[in-house]
């Protein structure tokens, strides 16, 4: 990750985010690589004056939840982000948009977005027709109730957008000073429609509109003077016609969408100095994180048979140790149970072991 900035003048400043994923971006055979190199976020910011700025036009990140703005592996303790941020969260949500934001009082930020909405299309970039529209034979949803949203983001290059609804975000954050340890945010995400142009149902239906809501509450306390930190997360997503979504006309009932989703968790956090080793101070972070999430709520419809599967509602319990070295880099082990209504049985569950700096 390479996070370029550069100060234009003392009130414009550019921000960019480049990231390297999964050993780079060839596919040679002789290279033995498979990854991206992207641009996650790039724009200039306005700093007009601390109550208001404005950010231009460029790449940025919805302001939904904590951790997809600040999801670098030191600011959460499993070795995979938490469950919540890779589905009902499109983490990372990047997306074409401009923003105001600033500090009302001290404690209390604000920002507020205009942005492109997200699209029920989750198929290939080159699928999109040169006129802007889904292709006309079968195509992936972006919605579903097996992955959320998480195929739903809306494209970046190209200008291959597939309709021309905006989207408006908006985040509070508190961190009060009568209130030492203690940060907490909420945030809202609102589409009027995210059905493309052309969406259509593997029988060839048409499909009309439908709109699409994101609402998410989290806090994070860091008890002061003792060693326990809590965390907690609640997120509620909303359609506005579920009858219009591509998983519900695509003859595959298992990927099923109810008129909500839902999720919520809660960690147990304990920060351990383990004291002072090889001239820096470690701290060791073990951990336990409840995770319970539903895709396939009631309110199903369309040309699919009209039954969730249980697949879609799952419970992940996560206990592990995250060691700190040092605040920029992370030691991580954890251990995940999974708990799936699915008829075909449960995820697997997993053991997993991971480095992570930032700086």
């Amino acid at each position: 990750m390479l996070l370029p900035t550069y100060a234009i003048t003392d009130n414009i400043i550019f921000n960019a985010e480049i990231e390297f994923e999964h050993a780079g971006s060839g596919f040679d055979n002789d290279d033995k690589l498979h990854g991206t190199a992207e641009i996650e976020q790039v724009w200039i910011d306005f700093k007009f004056s601390d109550p208001i700025s404005w950010r231009a036009p460029g790449v940025d990140l919805v302001p939904i939840g904590y951790i997809n703005q600040h999801h670098e592996p030191t600011q959460f303790y499993s070795v995979l982000r938490p469950e919540l941020y890779n589905g009902l969260i499109p983490s990372t949500w990047k997306v074409p948009a401009t923003s105001i934001y600033g500090t009302i009082v001290d404690g209390v930020k604000y920002q507020l977005m205009l942005s492109m909405a997200n699209e029920d299309f989750g198929d290939a970039f080159d699928l999109r027709t040169p006129g802007g529209s889904v292709p006309p034979g079968p195509y992936f949803p972006g919605v579903d109730g097996l992955n959320a949203l998480a195929f739903s983001n809306p494209p970046l290059g190209d200008f291959a957008q597939l309709n021309n609804s905006p989207a408006i975000s908006g985040r509070v954050d508190f961190a009060l000073p009568f209130t030492p340890g203690l940060a907490w945010s909420v945030s809202a995400y609102f589409a009027p429609n995210i059905e493309p142009r052309g969406a259509h149902g593997d029988l060839g239906n048409p499909l009309g509109q439908t709109s699409m809501g994101v609402y998410d509450a989290e806090f994070r306390y860091r008890i002061p003077q003792t060693w326990v930190e809590l965390r907690g997360e609640g997120v509620f997503v909303t359609f506005g016609n579920p009858a219009n979504l591509r998983a519900n006309n695509d003859s595959d009932p298992t990927n099923n969408v109810g008129k909500t989703m839902y999720g919520f968790s809660g960690e147990f956090d304990l920060h351990v100095p383990m004291g002072t080793i090889l001239n820096t101070e470690w701290e060791a972070v073990p951990f336990y994180r409840y995770t319970n999430q539903n895709f396939q709520t009631a309110g199903f419809a369309g040309t699919d048979a009209n039954m969730p599967t249980g697949a879609g509602q799952t419970q992940f319990h996560n206990v592990g140790v995250a060691i700190f070295p040092s605040p920029k880099v992370v030691l991580k082990a954890t251990y995940q149970k999974v708990i799936n209504k699915d008829p075909a049985g449960a995820n697997a569950d997993s053991v997993l072991g991971g480095v992570g700096f930032f700086f």
